[in-house]
């Protein structure tokens, strides 16, 4: 059975407390939870303070995903607020190996992401060391973009090289039109933020996606 975890950025900030037991009372399995820095990618989301405010009512794992430079500067802090598991850039670790070292240190599940024009070929040394891969299936930086269809390809190839000892994870464009296809290639984990929070009714499109599919 895969996994869903709604991403929080596509929440009601306005109301994010409501949202939050929401998922809590729903059958997601994780809260996702994009950092961005407006350097890596071209915009700005969140980070510690609300991650910590977010701890204090989540009653499921907090998958937290790094979409900023220099992410080991952070590591320990974002443990620190609550995150369970952190993911980090290929594309910003020029010493991945290490920062993923750092990551387990802490405690916490490591994993890592790659953009849509990056090759699976590059996890080739480190897949190992990973409790997960994170495909993007759009560009990263805003909610609500189109699916890049070579993404399947992607997951093939993310599972041949995984050897069903990781999680792979597929974050951007999911929806009802596509989730069965994405889970069908290798999928274990679908993050779903506009999908679920721009629904008439999230519980039940959280629902569907876990088991309607």
């Amino acid at each position: 059975m895969h996994l869903i975890a709604p991403s929080i950025l596509s929440a009601n900030f306005l109301n994010l407390e409501k949202d939050i037991e929401m998922i809590n009372q729903s059958n997601a399995d994780w809260f996702h939870i994009d950092v961005m820095d407006g350097r890596f990618v071209p915009n700005i989301s969140f980070g510690m303070p609300v991650l910590s405010a977010i701890k204090k009512k989540a009653t499921k794992l907090l998958d937290v995903h790094l979409m900023i430079v220099e992410p080991e500067k952070y590591i320990e802090d974002f443990v620190k607020a609550g995150a369970d598991s952190i993911t980090v850039h290929y594309e910003a670790c020029p010493h991945l190996h290490r920062t993923i070292q750092q990551i387990k240190s802490c405690g916490v599940k490591a994993a890592v992401a790659i953009n849509p024009h990056t090759p699976v070929s590059v996890l080739s040394e480190i897949i190992d060391d990973l409790d997960m891969v994170l495909i993007m299936s759009v560009n990263p930086g805003f909610g609500g973009q189109k699916f890049i269809e070579n993404t399947y390809k992607k997951i093939y190839e993310t599972k041949a090289i995984c050897h069903n000892k990781q999680l792979i994870q597929v974050d951007g464009g999911v929806s009802m039109l596509n989730a069965q296809m994405i889970v069908n290639c290798g999928t274990n984990c679908l993050v779903a933020g506009n999908a679920v929070f721009s629904a008439d009714n999230p519980t039940e499109m959280i629902n569907k996606l876990k088991n309607g599919i």
